[in-house]
């Protein structure tokens, strides 16, 4: 399934590709960082690294961002509010907070490859109160609850 994704370049991401999927399968996109000069972040410290695009969702999706495994594993740096959703109704540039939770500092550099993008169908909830939920299995058993054997 493909869906229809309006994207605008900013004026400080005109040269950088637009987000891509790097395999047939791929499930994300990778955005791209559109910093103007290397950004170090500091082991623990977090940034707020701009990806030079906006996005028109389709009505009911939303884009997810989530970490790229190659930048976690090899340097520990993931993205700080993982899954972030970005909404069908919001316009400004996509930006993507990074926390390096490694021993050395990490380097954005312009063009770099720092997080993924996934396109999903999103279903909103109507709540129903009421009095009594209907019994399960499970129960209130929660928080590692289904790991006993």
């Amino acid at each position: 399934m493909t869906l229809p994704l309006r994207v605008r370049r900013l004026a400080h991401g005109l040269d950088l590709p637009l987000p891509s999927y790097q395999s047939e399968e791929a499930a994300g996109m990778d955005l791209l960082a559109a910093v103007e000069a290397p950004l170090v972040i500091a082991p623990g410290a977090r940034a707020l690294v701009p990806t030079g695009i906006a996005i028109a969702l389709p009505p009911h999706t939303e884009a997810q961002v989530r970490p790229r495994s190659g930048l976690a594993a090899r340097h520990g740096v993931t993205v700080l509010n993982t899954p972030g959703t970005i909404d069908p109704d919001y316009r400004g540039e996509v930006k993507v907070i990074l926390i390096n939770l490694g021993d050395e500092p990490f380097t954005v550099e312009r063009g770099s490859r720092i997080a993924q993008m996934v396109v999903a169908p999103v279903a909103r909830a109507e709540l129903i109160e009421v009095n009594e939920l209907d019994e399960t299995r499970r129960g209130e058993g929660g928080f590692g609850s289904t790991g006993h054997h």
